[in-house]
């Protein structure tokens, strides 16, 4: 039986900030486990949260309230609604591309080679796209005061 040797892993978790020579998709796939880890962490915080608060009673609720209504929170209100919209559409776009709905014919492997990469990039922009507006839309409505 052959063994396989494995690369060491000399980036350590700096490989999932810088990834080297890699294109948007990688980028991509490393926002998109950021920004699913930070949805879980903020739903676990907003469930122990309300829970906690709630079962203390009306004052202990109200001032627990107040102090969660600064700036600083309603930040992280803003940046978890971003995340949200990025991994929602992301997520989108990757069970599209998938389930094969993204992908074009198959063509012959003649130079210059065209790889899947270009032939989705398209739908890869267009997604990036719609992120920007949601997230300026919801901006407004933050600068606004509509939270």
């Amino acid at each position: 039986m052959k063994t396989q040797r494995t690369r060491p892993n000399n980036l350590g978790p700096m490989g999932w900030v810088w990834a080297g020579s890699y294109k948007l998709e990688r980028y991509l796939y490393t926002l998109h486990r950021i920004t699913g880890l930070g949805i879980l962490l903020f739903l676990l915080f907003h469930l122990i949260v309300t829970t906690f608060f709630r079962i203390q009673g009306e004052a202990v609720w109200n001032s627990a309230m107040r102090f969660l209504s600064n700036p600083l929170f309603k930040t992280g209100e803003y940046l978890v609604a971003v995340a949200f919209i990025f991994h929602m559409l992301n997520g989108f776009r990757l069970i599209l591309q998938e389930l094969g709905f993204l992908m074009t014919k198959p063509v012959p492997p003649i130079y210059p080679f065209s790889d899947s990469l270009r032939r989705k990039r398209r739908w890869t922009m267009a997604m990036i796209g719609i992120i920007i507006v949601l997230c300026l839309v919801f901006f407004y409505d933050f600068i606004v005061g509509g939270w």
